[in-house]
């Protein structure tokens, strides 16, 4: 444990150093690899830790950022205020749309969930909503400057305060996981009967992995409204879904960390992708993919796991 805080230290300790040894874009990226990180990590409680698979996580997603958005747009409320309001707007949305799916696994689950992302982005272009959403032209929104007269330019601030966040929400994940909760969703990830033999209420934990979910990725949403000051409903299309999904399989299912490798894929390898190949950077973005589940199929967190295990029975 002293071995693993002292790592989690370091670690904490250099992501502060970086936004003063990059460029202000490359914190900017820093910055969404954080966002993606929470969002990822949301992902990963309803289909990692619970076996729920939803491929309309984006729907979330766009539901915070627009609640961030239209807040400070509309109401002039602080940024950092609009976060729990997204968090508890998706809370609610993502328990009551875990209501109905109760009655839906496996494949039937996932179908209604990428109904919900395709709709999204239509509902959010209704003419009766554009004098909240923008319609298609979306919401401009200002980017925060540092507070109390801090020598940080507002890239540089917001990556802290998005760090810090992040920092906060990962905790809670870790604590939330480790404790009965965890071990109910994984219960009934493994066997929902016999979990619900042994007392689970397997339709109150389903609810809350969902609503639990859709909170961390409304927060997320929030956060990436803030950094990029600009939402529109093309932003927030099924394609954004995908991504999280593609995220948590290739940073390890069922694994805290594995958020953060996830999102570093998801961020960098399609600009990497591009490139190698301005034609067809898909394709190689396909290559690298299909190279990490190969190499890699418990993801970069197992491997991780797997690699450490190795060194400690290494005589």
């Amino acid at each position: 444990m002293k071995r693993n805080l002292l790592v989690l230290g370091i670690l904490i300790l250099a992501a502060c150093v970086l936004p003063f040894v990059v460029s202000n874009y490359r914190t900017f990226q820093l910055t969404l690899v954080l966002v993606y990180a929470i969002a990822l990590l949301g992902l990963n409680i309803l289909t990692g830790y619970n076996g729920q698979i939803s491929l309309g996580h984006g729907a979330f997603y766009a539901l915070g950022a627009y609640c961030a958005a239209i807040l400070i747009d509309k109401a002039g409320v602080p940024y950092w205020a609009t976060l729990p309001a997204a968090g508890a707007a998706c809370f609610v949305a993502g328990f009551l749309f875990g209501l109905p799916a109760l009655r839906l696994e496996g494949l039937y689950l996932a179908l209604a969930t990428f109904a919900l992302g395709v709709a999204m982005p239509q509902l959010l272009k209704y003419h009766q909503l554009e004098k909240w959403t923008g319609g298609v032209q979306g919401i401009v929104i200002p980017k925060p400057d540092a507070p109390w007269g801090l020598p940080l330019n507002a890239d540089q601030w917001l990556y802290f305060f998005t760090l810090a966040v992040t920092l906060v929400m990962f905790l809670l994940g870790w604590n939330l996981l480790r404790g009965r909760v965890g071990r109910a969703l994984t219960a009934i990830r493994d066997h929902a009967i016999a979990a619900e033999a042994m007392g689970v209420d397997n339709a109150l934990y389903k609810s809350l992995a969902f609503g639990v979910s859709a909170l961390y990725t409304g927060v997320a949403g929030a956060l990436s409204a803030i950094a990029v000051q600009f939402v529109a409903p093309d932003s927030f299309n099924i394609f954004v879904s995908i991504v999280f999904l593609v995220g948590i399989v290739i940073g390890g299912l069922a694994s805290i960390s594995g958020a953060l490798y996830g999102a570093l894929f998801i961020q960098f390898i399609p600009n990497i992708a591009d490139d190698i190949s301005t034609a067809a950077p898909w394709a190689i973005f396909g290559v690298f993919l299909i190279g990490f589940v190969y190499l890699m199929p418990t993801g970069v967190a197992g491997a991780v796991r797997l690699l450490l295990a190795k060194r400690r029975s290494a005589p």
